[in-house]
Order: C-alpha cells, then sequence, then structure tokens
C-alpha cells in the first residue's frame, strides 16, 4: 500500500517554495534616495532692530559729539541720525512762574506766566525765526522755513527742573553772568514747496492753566514740560546737526534740524494739558 503522505509532500514542498519566491517578487524594495539627500539649506533670519528714539539725555550727548568735533575743524560725520525718531522732555516754569511785569521769555524758550489778576496761568512757547541765522545760510533755499526752539539747560542730562542749590556767587567773577547763552537747539525745517503744516510762522503755543472756581491753580516747584517730538532731518550735505562759533573761546551753538510732528505741554507727573500734532 502506498503511503499518501510521502506521495503528496514533494508536491507541498513545491507549492509552498513557489509561493516564498512569488512573495520576494512582489515585495518592494526600501529606497535610500530620501536618506541619502542633503538636508535643505535653511536661511537664517536677521532681524535688525531699529534704532532707539532719542530722549534729551540721548540727543544732547549727539550735541556734545558734534560741538567737539567741530571745535576740533572738522564736521561731525552723523548722517545716521537722519530720520531718527526723537520725544524730548524739559522742564520749565521751575520752583515758581513769573509774574505778569517780568520780561517775556526769550523766543525759542517755553515759560509759564500768571495772568495779571493772579488767578490763571499761562504756558506759552514762541518758536523763534531761523530761517536767515547761521546754522543756516537758507541752506542753498532748500529751506523756506526754520522755527528754532532751544534746549535749556543743556549741562542737565535729566528731564526735570535744575535743583541745584544757590551759591550766592552771581557777582563772583570765577562764575560769571548770571544766565548762560543758549547753545543747543532744534530746528523745524519746512522745505521749498513743501507742507506748511505745523509752520507757526511768529505764532505762539499758548494753554491756560485755571483752578477751581475762583481758586488760582495750584503749582509746583517741579514745573510744568514741554514735548517736542519727531524725526531728525538733515542738511544739504546728510548731516542733521551743524554748529557755528564765534572763535576758539565760546562754546559752539549747534541745530538740529528736525521734522517736528507734536508739541506738548504736560505737568510734571507726565499728564498731558494740551498738544499740537502735524
Amino acid at each position: 500500500m502506498i503511503d499518501l503522505a510521502i506521495l503528496l509532500r514533494p508536491s507541498v514542498v513545491a507549492l509552498a517554495a513557489s509561493a516564498v519566491a512569488l512573495a520576494g517578487c512582489q515585495r518592494d524594495e526600501p529606497s535610500n534616495a530620501a536618506s541619502s539627500a542633503p538636508p535643505a539649506p535653511v536661511t537664517p533670519v536677521i532681524s535688525i532692530a531699529p534704532a532707539p528714539t532719542l530722549d534729551r539725555t540721548g540727543l544732547l550727548q549727539e550735541m556734545d559729539w558734534a560741538a567737539s568735533t567741530y571745535a576740533k575743524g572738522s564736521d561731525a560725520d552723523d548722517a545716521s541720525l537722519a530720520g531718527r525718531r526723537f520725544v524730548v522732555r524739559q522742564a520749565f516754569g521751575c520752583n515758581t512762574a513769573v509774574s505778569p511785569g517780568e520780561a517775556t521769555a526769550p523766543e525759542g524758550l517755553a515759560m509759564a506766566t500768571w495772568s495779571p489778576d493772579g488767578r490763571t496761568l499761562k504756558l506759552a512757547l514762541t518758536p523763534s525765526d531761523w530761517t536767515a541765522s547761521p546754522p543756516f545760510p537758507n541752506a542753498a533755499g532748500a529751506w523756506e522755513a526754520a522755527e528754532g526752539f532751544w534746549l535749556s539747560w543743556p549741562w542737565l542730562r535729566a528731564d526735570g527742573c535744575p535743583n541745584m542749590k544757590d551759591d550766592g556767587q552771581a557777582a563772583d567773577p570765577m562764575v560769571g553772568q548770571s544766565r548762560s547763552p543758549q547753545t543747543v537747539g532744534l530746528a523745524a525745517v519746512f522745505h521749498e514747496g513743501g507742507s506748511r503744516l505745523g509752520r507757526r510762522n511768529g505764532r505762539a503755543h499758548e494753554f491756560t492753566v485755571r483752578g477751581e472756581g475762583d481758586q488760582p491753580p495750584i503749582t509746583s516747584a517741579a514745573g510744568f514740560r514741554l514735548v517736542l517730538e519727531g524725526r531728525m532731518a538733515a542738511f544739504d550735505d546728510g548731516r542733521a546737526i551743524r554748529c557755528r562759533a564765534s572763535g576758539p573761546e565760546q562754546r559752539p551753538v549747534c541745530i538740529g534740524a528736525v521734522q517736528l510732528e507734536r508739541v506738548a505741554f504736560e505737568t510734571a507727573e507726565g499728564q498731558m494739558l494740551v498738544e499740537w500734532r502735524v
């Protein structure tokens, strides 16, 4: 008798071998193309922070550098200042406001003045006309007008009032005159044929401070704040600051050309009283 298991075993083995071979033919070989490709280059993202806004301290430092460079016989390379934003706060009306009988402030300086009846306080700032004055020889006709504002106490870097003691040395020849001449200023410039928005034409910025009812306003020894805001402009040579002096014994007077965007009066605590925007 023939053992069927023996007869069938070769067929089973052949069938199994065929299935394995078929499976081998159908298997997809893994591709190494993706793994062998070099990674895509990463482009670094470089962010350039905008130049910081110039405050009173920063602007006075630039003015000092310009004065020093001018005194050495050259002009400061300050072309990078053109376009820089600035927000300058400076005090006025410190200690006590002036009485109405006293002399008014020079043009280009803010002042606080009592009314004749002592019930109101007038804050005023009249720009000075620097159109035809050095360092503005009319800039070869580039400026139609230049209206000036002085930065008072340029040796004081803080925004507040001077608080030094009165040494009683006003008559001392070593100390000199009681009031130093102004040497640092900003000129709001208006191009020939350009916009005249913001141009004052001799008109003052004015605001009246009133008290409660019939009471006069309460004043502070800290005074008020003048705010000048805008962007640095450039003269015809690209520089933002120009200095002039009559001789080597005089501190140079340095003026920065600006595009003025905002003038405001604030309290010493920063509360806005009034503003003029271009």
